[in-house]
């Protein structure tokens, strides 16, 4: 997946290409293991990237035979957590089977000029993470400026994450913008990824995303969004 995609390209994305960029995210506080069995089948048959679930739910079952990724959040939703217990979280989700960690940053650290501190927090995770295991770092892109999503994008490269990602989803100020993402994609350009998640609820919303630069994009109603494709842009999807 190329980490920029123009908007002609974008526009030609079937469903089965869209759901490629789609982390099949169920993140509500009472989901239970059987919706998350549902889950898993679900983004099977759509196709998407991966599962993005809490890491309370770890272990899973992943059928075999299938390239599904397992993502879980860490510091979710408020990224007040020490950076010890994130550090933590994050390793025992990969040693539990996850691939990917999505972790909340400290908004008020950031919002109060201490960008170090944003810094070492996302390093801390980092050695929890190591490779292959994909880090991406949540900035609530929404309760920012531009001049602290530069500062976020940059501590994240920084302290070496594979992604920036707008949003948790949960916070008032909102989800991702196009915006947003385009600014992220400016500021990480090569040495990062973007995700773009939160309010992502159409095919139009996806590929406008794409377009902007994200390369992941985070989403709960993945069938819904993918049923909006056009006959032209869904030919030979699911």
């Amino acid at each position: 997946m190329t980490s920029t995609i123009s908007l002609d390209s974008a526009r030609s994305l079937d469903a089965a290409g869209v759901a490629r960029y789609i982390d099949h995210t169920l993140l509500k506080p009472e989901v239970t293991d059987a919706e998350v069995t549902a889950l898993i089948a679900e983004a099977v048959e759509l196709g998407a990237y991966s599962i993005c679930v809490s890491p309370s739910m770890l272990p899973l079952s992943i059928p075999t035979g299938t390239d599904l990724k397992v993502a879980v959040v860490c510091g979710f939703p408020s990224g007040k957590h020490h950076s010890i217990i994130k550090a933590a979280e994050a390793a025992l989700a990969i040693e539990q089977g996850a691939d990917e960690v999505d972790m909340v940053i400290d908004i008020g650290a950031l919002k109060g000029g201490r960008f170090a501190d944003v810094q070492a927090d996302i390093a801390a995770v980092r050695a929890g993470v190591p490779a292959p295991g994909v880090l991406k770092v949540i900035i609530e892109s929404a309760a920012l400026t531009d001049a602290e999503i530069v500062a976020a994008c940059e501590a994240s490269v920084a302290a070496g994450a594979d992604f920036v990602k707008t949003s948790t989803g949960f916070h008032p100020a909102g989800g991702a913008t196009v915006h947003a993402v385009r600014l992220m994609k400016q500021t990480v350009g090569d040495q990062a990824e973007v995700k773009a998640s939160g309010g992502v609820r159409s095919f139009d919303d996806a590929l406008a995303m794409i377009e902007a630069g994200a390369t992941r994009l985070g989403v709960s109603g993945s069938a819904a969004l993918l049923s909006g494709a056009t006959p032209a842009e869904s030919a030979g999807s699911y």
